[in-house]
């Protein structure tokens, strides 16, 4: 018996800008918020992994069983990039990403969605 296996997935590539420093450079906020965004989506968190850079700067990677959740921020510029995939239907990373812009309250942004795993080639359409 074969198993069908769904590649359709979603994923938002985002970049926010005039994001307050100190959001930026607090790992501990910045893991916590990534973690909640996971859950306002129902994603399916399975480890998180928090990096601080020196002078200032930070990287949150969030594993999730659909997939992915990650923030690397730039806080001298008030920069951040994020990328949410999600694989199948059930979980949309649309959710997490406006959570998040919700939270960083950026001056702007800009992003993609794009539509994975599907015939042809990829589909990418602005966020807005």
């Amino acid at each position: 018996m074969s198993q069908e296996f769904n590649t359709f997935g979603r994923e938002v590539v985002l970049d926010v800008k005039g994001v307050d420093f100190q959001l930026l450079n607090n790992v501990r906020e910045l893991e916590q918020q990534l973690v909640d965004a996971a859950e306002e989506c129902d994603a399916t968190v399975v480890g998180v992994l928090p990096v601080k850079f020196n002078p200032q700067g930070a990287t949150v990677a969030v594993v999730l069983s659909e997939s992915h959740l990650t923030i690397h921020t730039y806080p001298e510029k008030g920069f951040a990039g994020l990328n949410c995939y999600t694989c199948g239907s059930s979980v949309d990373p649309e959710l997490a990403i406006r959570y998040l812009i919700e939270v960083m309250k950026p001056n702007s942004y800009s992003g993609v969605l794009i539509y994975r795993g599907q015939e042809g080639p990829l589909k990418v359409v602005p966020f807005e």
